[in-house]
């Protein structure tokens, strides 16, 4: 065989048959995920929801909106931060073309398209992809929908605290710092004398005095690892059954808990019901979002009043605040105690214990391996559409899961690989034992010396 060497100048063929184009055999992940698609109806009930954003004969084609809504939830199967990097996978892959139907010839959307087709599509249009798999899950006998756990998240914004600016005056932070250095005493402060000045100084970094000049919908927050970041905050409406996220919202990061919690109520109560209802049996719709489950976070009396108001029994728990006086507030006793009662039960501590572990665990695939917790997009609309799909996406694994026990590729990679490893480890095993067997064996016809 004669040594190859690498062209540095390569010329471009002219004509390049079909036969000889690379390909490949689709993933089986993805086969799969194609066929529950395309089951019930998927590419169909998307194309009729967007079809007022699309021109009917004028224009230059656009990406079909199966397809954009599959590009997005790559996002969560491959772990893939943007847009643009969902951009360059597709590029590069084909069993992700062949996922996505498009040959070997036609060019792949680039990340400008994905955009684009983003900010035209309306939020509502993004919820209604996110409700419909829900149904899906509810068809599939998966969604239960009948105790529902609820917490929240910070996702770092695509914004830096080096560029906020004050609300009243428009002063950059490092501005509004010399200022008040030279007001303090120091004729012209050097970057070091900043930083000391900054150290000593009280903070008053408040969201109602700064506001980001990138993303004015980002809210200075702390986040998980204790690091102070602008943020937009995302909370979780989960199953406490199957795990599925029933609602996702995306709020101002500077909101406590009982603020949000009615607005995630609200969308997960609307989702169920929509989930319900494709099933065609309205009795259903009683069995729906009996109870909420959170942590002392979202305790209060006005949310404790609303859940009893709207028939959902609450299973919040409560943090110490000592003997309470209900003169001015008597409505709020009375669910307070049913849910303190509530909770001491067998029942109540069982779920939220579950709690814990379902909603951290939506968390830790939609953002941690889903690869969100450092946002790439800004503005908080951007934001929830990507989001809703990205979840729709965690939503859909729950079916491949229940078909593959993996649900995502790359865990079906892992799987298959400790399937090979486990079948290496019994071939060797058995090797081992057959040897030693010939060895006792052998040992037996030894004939000693005398």
């Amino acid at each position: 065989m004669a040594l190859g060497k690498r062209k540095q100048v390569r010329q471009t063929e002219l004509w390049v048959a079909a036969t000889e184009l690379p390909t490949t055999s689709a993933h089986p992940f993805y086969s799969k995920l194609n066929e529950v698609l395309a089951k019930h109806g998927f590419d169909r009930f998307a194309e009729e929801a967007c079809k007022e954003f699309y021109a009917p004969t004028m224009g230059r084609p656009g990406i079909p909106p199966g397809n954009y809504f599959r590009l997005i939830m790559l996002g969560y199967f491959e772990g893939l931060t943007s847009e643009r990097g969902i951009a360059w996978r597709v590029q590069d892959s084909l069993s992700l073309r062949k996922f996505l139907g498009i040959s070997i010839t036609e060019k792949t959307p680039d990340h400008s398209t994905i955009s684009k087709t983003r900010r035209l599509i309306d939020t509502e249009t993004h919820d209604a992809i996110f409700s419909w798999v829900l149904q899906v899950l509810a068809k599939e006998k998966i969604l239960v929908g009948e105790s529902i756990g609820i917490d929240a998240t910070n996702l770092a914004a695509n914004a830096a605290m080096r560029n906020i600016a004050r609300k009243d005056t428009g002063e950059a932070y490092q501005g509004y710092l010399k200022r008040l250095a030279e007001e303090s005493g120091i004729p012209t402060p050097t970057k070091e004398d900043l930083i000391r000045f900054d150290k000593k100084r009280k903070k008053t970094t408040s969201n109602a005095d700064w506001e980001s000049k990138s993303d004015p919908d980002a809210r200075i927050a702390r986040m998980k690892n204790g690091s102070t970041h602008m943020a937009h905050k995302v909370e979780h409406a989960v199953d406490m059954d199957s795990g599925a996220v029933v609602g996702v919202t995306v709020q101002a990061a500077d909101k406590g808990d009982t603020t949000t919690i009615r607005e995630t109520v609200h969308t997960a109560f609307h989702a169920l019901l929509d989930a319900s209802g494709a099933l065609g049996d309205p009795s259903l719709r009683s069995s729906m979002f009996l109870s909420a489950v959170a942590d002392k976070g979202y305790h209060s009396g006005a949310v404790l009043l609303d859940l009893a108001d709207f028939g959902i029994r609450s299973y919040i728990s409560e943090p110490e605040r000592g003997k309470r006086n209900w003169k001015n507030n008597p409505e709020e006793q009375l669910p307070t105690y049913a849910n303190r009662s509530r909770i001491r039960g067998d029942h109540g501590k069982a779920l939220l214990k579950k709690r814990g572990e379902l909603v951290e665990r939506s968390f830790a695939h939609c953002y941690e391996t889903g690869a969100m917790r450092r946002l790439f997009l800004r503005q908080r609309e951007n934001i929830a559409k990507r989001i809703l799909v990205h979840v729709a996406g965690f939503n859909l694994s729950l079916i491949m899961r229940k078909i593959f026990g993996r649900g995502t590729p790359r865990g079906l990679g892992d799987l298959l690989l400790n399937l090979f490893f486990s079948v290496h480890v019994v071939i060797s095993l058995f090797q081992y034992c057959l040897d030693r067997a010939n060895t006792r064996k052998l040992s037996c016809f030894k004939v000693s010396a005398p």
